[in-house]
C-alpha cells in the first residue's frame, strides 16, 4: 500500500497534465456543445511528445519519433492528441501519407480531423486523392468549414451531380446561412458554367461582404460574360483592387480594350496585378506597342511584368527586342529569371541562330544557385536553338538527358535532323519514338517527310506517308500532301505528284498548290507548272509568289512575250517584285584586320555587278533576237 502511495506522489507533472488533458476529451461530451465545433482549445502542454509534435521543422525526422511514441502508448487514438500531430503532419505534401494513416487508425474521428487533413490535399493539389479520402469519410459529421472545402474540390473535379448534393446537404443542415458557405457555392457553380444557379444563391435576402460581390463578378467574367459583371460590378457598394482587376481581365479576354482602359485609369489605388493584366490584355490582342508603353509605365514589376512582355516579343517574332528587354531584365536585378522567361528567351536565340547567347541561356539554367528547374518546356526549348542553330549532338546530350519527353521534344529533335539534311537520323529517332516514346501526331509526320525530302529520300518518305495512314490511323492534311508533292518534286518524280494530287480527299489549298508549283520548277518546259501556276494566281489574285514562279517558267523555256504578259498582269494588280535585299548579321567588334581585306571585297562586288550587266545584255539580245 505505501509503495503504492509513493508511486502515486512521484507521478511526472507532464503525465498529470496529460491525464488532465484525456479526462477533459472524455467528459467532453457533457459540456455544452459550441456552435462551431472546429478547432480544439489551443492550450500550453509541457508533455514532451506534444512538444515535440508542435516544435518539429521537419516532419520526417523528430516527428517520427514523435508518432511511434503515440502509437506504443495509444495516445494516437485520442482525437485531441492524434490532431497536434495530423495538423503538423497535412502541413507538409510529403507527409500526408501519414497523417491519413494516423486518421485511421482513430475509432471516431471528428470534423476538424477531416478538414484538416481534406485541406492538406487540396492544398497540395491532389484533388483524387482528397476525393477518396472524402468517400471514406462520410461517416463524420460535417460542420461549416468542410462545405467550402467539399466545393473546391468537386469544383476542381468538374462533377456537377455532386457538388449539388453536398449543396442540398449544407441546406438541410443549415449551413446555407453561414457566409463563408456561400460565397463558396457561388465558386462551385461557376465552375459548372450554371450561372443561374450561383445567380440564385447570390440574390438570396441574406448578408453579404465583399467577397460575395467578387464571387459572382469572377464567376461572370469567367464563363464570358462581361456585360452582367459590368453590371454587378456598377452595383456594388464597395470595391476593392480585387474587383476592378477582375472587370479590367474580363474586358481584356473580350477583346474590349477600351473599356480595360477605361477601368484602369478610374482605379482609385492600383497594385502590380493592376498593370500586369492590362498589359497582358495588350499582349492577348497583339498591341505590341501599347504594351511596351504601360511597361515602361509601370512603378514597380515582378517577375510576371516581365515575363507577359518577353512572351509577347517571342510570339509576335520581335526576337531582338525579346533578347533586348531581357537583357534590360538582368541589368535591373531585382528579378530572377525563371522557366517562362527562359523559354521566351530560348526561343528568340532559335529563331536568330544565337548560338552563343543560347549556351549562356544554358549556362544560367546549369547554375544551381539560380534554382532554374529544367522541365519539359524548358528542356524542349534548348534542345530545340541548338537543333536550328545547327549543333545536333548538344542538341541530342540536352534530349538525352530529359526524364520526360513530350511529342514536341521527339518532334524537335525529328525536325533538327531534317533540316540540317540528316535524313537518315531523322527516321532513327522517328523509329526509336515508335519503339519508347509517345505517339506521333500529325507534326511529326510533316517533319519527318520534310527530312525525307531535303535528304532525297523518296522510297522511305513513301513508307513514312503509308505508316502514318495504316499504322497510326492518321488522315493526310494539307501540310502532309505538300511534303510528299516536294519530296517527288526534288527528285523529278513531277508526275507522280501531279497524280498524287489528283488522289487527295481534301480540298487543295494554295499552300498545297505552290508545293507542287515547286515541284516543277526544275523541269524545263513542264506542262504542269504553268498549270498550277494559273491555278493559284487563281485562288490568290493578290499573291506576287505565283506570278514570279510563272515568269521563270517562261523564263526557262524562252517565252518572252508570256514573261512580258505576265509582268503587265502584275503592274496592273499593283504587285512589283522588291529588289533582292542580304544582310549579314556581323560580330559588332571594330578591327583594323577588317580594312585589310576591304579594297579586295570592293573589287569583288564590281566583278560581280560587271557581270549581271554582262548577262542582263545577253538576254536583251536573244529577246530582240526572237521578235
Amino acid at each position: 500500500m505505501a509503495s503504492s502511495a509513493r508511486a502515486r506522489t512521484t507521478t511526472k507533472p507532464s503525465s498529470q497534465y496529460l491525464q488532465r488533458i484525456l479526462d477533459l476529451h472524455r467528459n467532453e461530451d457533457h459540456l455544452p456543445r459550441r456552435i462551431w465545433n472546429d478547432d480544439p482549445p489551443f492550450l500550453h502542454l509541457p508533455h514532451r511528445v506534444l512538444h515535440a509534435i508542435d516544435s518539429s521543422p521537419n516532419p520526417s525526422l523528430l516527428l517520427d519519433q514523435a508518432l511511434a511514441h503515440l502509437f506504443l502508448s495509444g495516445l494516437s487514438s485520442d482525437p485531441f492528441t492524434a490532431g497536434r500531430a495530423i495538423k503538423k503532419l497535412s502541413s507538409s505534401p510529403s507527409s500526408l501519407h501519414r497523417a491519413i494513416s494516423l486518421y485511421s487508425s482513430i475509432p471516431h474521428p471528428d470534423a476538424f480531423l477531416c478538414n484538416t487533413i481534406l485541406r492538406g490535399l487540396l492544398n497540395s493539389d491532389r484533388v483524387h486523392a482528397a476525393f477518396a479520402f472524402y468517400s471514406r469519410s462520410l461517416r463524420v459529421f460535417p460542420n461549416h468549414f468542410t462545405f467550402p472545402l467539399l466545393c473546391k474540390l468537386f469544383a476542381e473535379l468538374g462533377f456537377d451531380r455532386t457538388g449539388r448534393c453536398v449543396h442540398a446537404q449544407a441546406l438541410k443542415l443549415g449551413f446555407d446561412n453561414d457566409l463563408f458557405v456561400r460565397n463558396s457555392m457561388i465558386r462551385m457553380y461557376s465552375c459548372f458554367g450554371d450561372l443561374a444557379a450561383a445567380r440564385r444563391i447570390f440574390d438570396l435576402n441574406l448578408r453579404t461582404d465583399l467577397v460575395t460581390w467578387n464571387s459572382m463578378i469572377s464567376a461572370y467574367v469567367k464563363n464570358g460574360m462581361v456585360r452582367d459583371a459590368q453590371e454587378v460590378f456598377d452595383q456594388m457598394p464597395e470595391r476593392d483592387v480585387m474587383s476592378w482587376n477582375v472587370m479590367i481581365a474580363g474586358h481584356a479576354v473580350a477583346g474590349e480594350m477600351e473599356n480595360a482602359r477605361k477601368i484602369f485609369d478610374e482605379m482609385p489605388d492600383r497594385d502590380v496585378v493592376s498593370w500586369n493584366t492590362l498589359i497582358n490584355g495588350y499582349a492577348s490582342s497583339g498591341q505590341v506597342e501599347l504594351a511596351r508603353q504601360v511597361f515602361d509605365e509601370m512603378p514597380e514589376r515582378n517577375l510576371v511584368s516581365w515575363n507577359v512582355m518577353l512572351a509577347l516579343y517571342a510570339r509576335m517574332k520581335n526576337y531582338r527586342e525579346c533578347l533586348k528587354l531581357f537583357d534590360g531584365m538582368m541589368a535591373v536585378g531585382d528579378v530572377r529569371p525563371d522557366e517562362a522567361a527562359l523559354v521566351s528567351v530560348l526561343t528568340a536565340c532559335a529563331n536568330l541562330s544565337d548560338l552563343g547567347r543560347g549556351r549562356w541561356v544554358h549556362s544560367l539554367i546549369a547554375d544551381g544557385k539560380r534554382r532554374i528547374e529544367l522541365d519539359v518546356l524548358l528542356s524542349t526549348a534548348l534542345l530545340t536553338m541548338y537543333a536550328k542553330c545547327g549543333v545536333m549532338e548538344e542538341a541530342k546530350e540536352v534530349f538525352d538527358r530529359m526524364e520526360d519527353r513530350s511529342v514536341v521534344s521527339w518532334n524537335s529533335m525529328i525536325s533538327g535532323y531534317g533540316v540540317h539534311g540528316q535524313g537518315r537520323k531523322a527516321l532513327e529517332m522517328f523509329m526509336e519514338m515508335e519503339r519508347q516514346g509517345p505517339s506521333p501526331n500529325e507534326t511529326t509526320f510533316v517533319c519527318l517527310l520534310s527530312a525525307c525530302a531535303h535528304s532525297g529520300m523518296v522510297l522511305e518518305g513513301w513508307w513514312c506517308f503509308n505508316r502514318m495512314i495504316r499504322v497510326h490511323g492518321i488522315e493526310p492534311k494539307v501540310e502532309h500532301f505538300g511534303s510528299m508533292m516536294d519530296l517527288l518534286g526534288r527528285a523529278g518524280l513531277v508526275d507522280d505528284s501531279e497524280r498524287l494530287a489528283e488522289k487527295m480527299k481534301v480540298e487543295p489549298a494554295p499552300a498545297l498548290w505552290g508545293a507542287l508549283l515547286s515541284a516543277t520548277r526544275s523541269q524545263s518546259g513542264s506542262k504542269l507548272g504553268e498549270i498550277v501556276s494559273k491555278k493559284l494566281i487563281e485562288l490568290e489574285p493578290g499573291n506576287m509568289g505565283p506570278y514570279v514562279l510563272l515568269s521563270n517558267i517562261y523564263a526557262q523555256e524562252g517565252k518572252w512575250d508570256d514573261v512580258e504578259k505576265v509582268r503587265e498582269v502584275m503592274a496592273k494588280n499593283g504587285l512589283q517584285k522588291p529588289a533582292g535585299v542580304s544582310k549579314v548579321d556581323c560580330d559588332p567588334v571594330v578591327s583594323d584586320e577588317a580594312s585589310v581585306s576591304r579594297s579586295m571585297m570592293y573589287s569583288l562586288l564590281g566583278e560581280m555587278d560587271a557581270h549581271l550587266k554582262s548577262s542582263s545584255k545577253q538576254v536583251e539580245r536573244q529577246r530582240q533576237a526572237t521578235l
